[in-house]
């Protein structure tokens, strides 16, 4: 049937909003810290969207009878009566809610927002001590830094924690109830 439906919370500019913390921490020498916060409510809201479409989908998933009739001596397929179907496989919900919140949560806020605050609380720092330039200049500098940071530490975090949760979590779901893929 063509191409897959996009992903709302991975394909399209919903994405974004998984990096308003890391735009926050950049802004933080300049903004009052309610705004910082407020910055890690919108990412935690998206991150928590993304974990409940994931468990929908998983549901939706467990209660879609399979595309080729079982063999005969086995009844047939369940055919999908609501949503509510997903009682049947509340592993796979579950699992699917679980790895997605971890996953995002540690490589759309948790992680990125501290590595943005320690790279622009130390670089306004060492602008401090090295330069004689005024602070508000120092802030502005220490924004951009932060700014221009965020997409170079997506990449590596996003496999950073792939690999962690590989390592960790994931090995206690095994194959019956596989996650889908984070990116």
């Amino acid at each position: 049937m063509g191409s897959a439906e996009p992903d709302l919370y991975r394909d399209t500019w919903v994405r974004y909003l998984g990096y308003a913390n890391e735009v926050g921490e950049s802004f933080r020498s300049l903004v009052p810290v309610s705004v910082v916060w407020a910055s890690y409510g919108v990412a935690t809201a998206y991150v928590t969207a993304d974990a409940i479409d994931k468990g929908r989908k998983a549901a939706t998933v467990s209660a879609t009878p399979a595309l080729t009739p079982p063999p005969l001596p086995s009844p047939p397929p369940l055919t999908p009566v609501s949503p509510q179907v997903h009682a049947q496989d509340p592993t796979r919900v579950g699992v699917a809610v679980v790895d997605t919140f971890v996953w995002q949560g540690l490589a759309s806020v948790a992680i990125p927002g501290f590595t943005i605050n320690r790279l622009c609380a130390s670089s306004l720092a060492l602008l401090g001590t090295l330069t004689r330039w005024p602070l508000p200049v120092r802030r502005w500098a220490t924004t951009a830094l932060g700014l221009a940071a965020i997409p170079l530490i997506i990449t590596p975090i996003d496999r950073t924690v792939d690999f962690l949760m590989d390592s960790s979590l994931r090995k206690l779901y095994g194959t019956p109830g596989e996650p889908p893929t984070p990116h």
